[in-house]
């Protein structure tokens, strides 16, 4: 008997997917929610100064950043920095074949290639109210003087504790929660989001 190739996954916000939705705000101070569920996410660990570094970079196609809050990019995949010798790689190629590179280019060198896709999934919040709706409950300066696109912390939204990336200057910012905390914190980002329906300011 073929095996069904039905995806019967459910994403953790799959139940407020309409919330989301009607929480939208339009105008000058718009601000949006939405879920981008079953990312590709896959946690590396290699020494930095290595052969199999050197490997991985040319497998991604980016280079591992090297600073606290660094990205690189190359076509699907986004490389966050995590620690000194830690990254996340965020993939929109499916983990299988992301994992499979990866491994083939570690090789027999020290480190670790472990898919986390089901460990977290992703809010992306954005519009030009967005920063002042996370500077409600992140303690981050989130000024652009201090935190710009390409950049990604981790830190705590409310009483969540999150991998923040904004993406890009919108600001359009990309929230990892734990999985089992994203009911909470997609409520939170709502209620956060609900002044901002008001009448708009000149």
């Amino acid at each position: 008997m073929a095996e069904s190739t039905i995806d019967a996954r459910v994403s953790p916000l799959a139940h407020l997917e309409e919330r989301m939705r009607t929480a939208a705000v339009t105008g000058a101070r718009g601000v949006t929610l939405t879920e981008w569920p079953f990312l590709t996410m896959v946690n590396l660990r290699v020494a930095p100064a290595s052969e199999a570094t050197d490997r991985i970079e040319k497998t991604l196609g980016a280079a591992l950043p090297r600073e606290c809050g660094h990205t690189t990019a190359s076509g699907p995949h986004t490389v966050l920095w995590l620690g000194p010798d830690e990254w996340l790689i965020v993939s929109q190629i499916e983990v299988a074949a992301v994992t499979a590179e990866l491994l083939e280019a570690l090789g027999t060198d020290p480190g670790s290639v472990v898919d986390v896709s089901a460990n977290r999934t992703t809010l992306e919040l954005s519009g030009s109210a967005a920063r002042e709706v996370l500077e409600k409950g992140c303690p981050l300066d989130l000024h652009p003087r201090a935190f710009a696109a390409g950049q990604a912390v981790s830190t705590t939204v409310g009483p969540i504790a999150v991998l923040l990336w904004q993406v890009d200057e919108t600001p359009t910012y990309r929230l990892f929660p734990r999985s089992s905390f994203a009911d909470y914190l997609a409520r939170w980002l709502i209620d956060a989001m609900s002044e901002y329906r008001g009448p708009e300011v000149p």
